[in-house]
């Protein structure tokens, strides 16, 4: 079920495409809400809205928002745009957009291709993985062009993402490419097979990356995570002949047993999802970090299944202080998880040395 509150608007907070942080005056009183502007429309003070406020009430991080859900000043909303693939689909916000694959759209004849040609692809876990590989990449070659892909596996509308929102103002994405019901990337496409070669022969870049956008579930249980698509995606990787890159969760800070070191989301996806092997980065730690993190990787069977590449990184802290980039994972900033950021980082430096030792600048090209 869903929890709907009905209010009225009485502040716009802040303003950016496609989004309107606004305050609502309830029945006894006022909170935030977030209005997806391509999903309900324009808003103004004095609109009645309807919110969903379920999140609220359950007292979630992330996705702990109120919604608008509706509008009674639009009596009327006429879809624009072209194509007719519907992402939210048999939901009461289905919303049609032009993918990259359908027949209409100028893309339809090279998205028949299905070979990356051993394009380098980093495969993150969580949102916050993104900016670390994003600026550690830009900052060393500026001219490397970068494709996020977004996934469904966490909030679905890119806007909502204030981190990719920075980057790409800051010029450290190039493109962005939402799939399957994620929406609102430069690109649209079904699936992340089909935006795997969007980003190199639509988007033409160096080097993609795929990273859910905000938001992750998890329930204490072996396979019970949205995270678990990082192990299918190494398997599409490797299917059409791409590199995959694999950033393992790292934490020394995190009170919780089963994501301390390597977290067992990341053990899991390179255990028993991921069925193709991966490069796996890890930054130079301390020894006795490196011991714990090795021991875990040695129980699962990760290091007999994977590549383990141990770099040195002195770029990353640096890069994300350098584009004023104050990212935190679980509430913990770079400076109290410098292991989580820096193993992101290192699969941006790999992917460097990838394109180097191939001698391309634009492998899409």
């Amino acid at each position: 079920m869903i929890d709907f509150r009905e209010g009225t608007v009485n502040e716009i907070v802040r303003r950016r495409k496609d989004l309107t942080e606004i305050k609502v005056k309830l029945e006894v009183d006022t909170c935030i809400a977030v209005n997806l502007d391509s999903l309900t429309g324009d808003i103004a003070i004095g609109d009645r809205v309807v919110l969903n406020t379920t999140a609220v009430e359950l007292n979630l991080g992330t996705g702990g928002k109120h919604f608008v859900l509706w509008n009674f000043r639009h009596h009327v909303i006429k879809a624009s745009g072209a194509g007719h693939i519907m992402k939210l689909r048999y939901t009461p916000l289905q919303l049609k957009l032009l993918s990259v694959e359908e027949q209409k759209s100028p893309y339809h004849k090279v998205m028949q291709n299905t070979d990356l040609k051993g394009m380098p692809v980093i495969v993150g876990s969580i949102h916050s993985q993104l900016p670390a590989v994003a600026a550690t990449i830009k900052n060393i070659d500026s001219s490397v062009k970068i494709a996020y892909v977004m996934t469904d596996g966490g909030a679905l509308p890119i806007v909502f993402s204030d981190l990719v929102y920075k980057l790409k103002t800051l010029n450290l994405i190039d493109a962005t490419i939402t799939a399957g019901h994620a929406f609102g990337g430069d690109y649209e496409a079904i699936n992340v097979y089909s935006s795997l070669i969007a980003a190199k022969y639509v988007a033409k870049a160096d080097i993609a990356v795929v990273i859910m956008g905000p938001g992750i579930t998890g329930t204490d249980t072996p396979l019970g995570f949205s995270g678990i698509e990082q192990g299918e995606i190494i398997n599409a990787v490797h299917n059409l002949n791409g590199q995959s890159i694999a950033i393992p969760r790292i934490s020394f800070s995190d009170k919780r047993e089963r994501h301390y070191g390597v977290s067992h989301h990341t053990l899991t996806c390179l255990s028993k999802v991921a069925l193709a092997s991966s490069v796996v980065t890890l930054p130079e730690m301390s020894a006795d970090k490196m011991e714990i993190v090795n021991n875990q990787f040695r129980q699962c069977g990760v290091n007999s299944k994977h590549k383990i590449e141990i770099m040195a990184n002195d770029e990353t802290l640096s890069s994300l202080e350098k584009y004023d980039l104050k990212v935190t994972t679980m509430g913990r900033t770079s400076s109290e998880e410098p292991e989580f950021f820096k193993a992101a980082g290192c699969a941006g430096l790999y992917a460097l040395r990838l394109l180097k030792r191939s001698g391309e600048k634009i492998v899409g090209s």
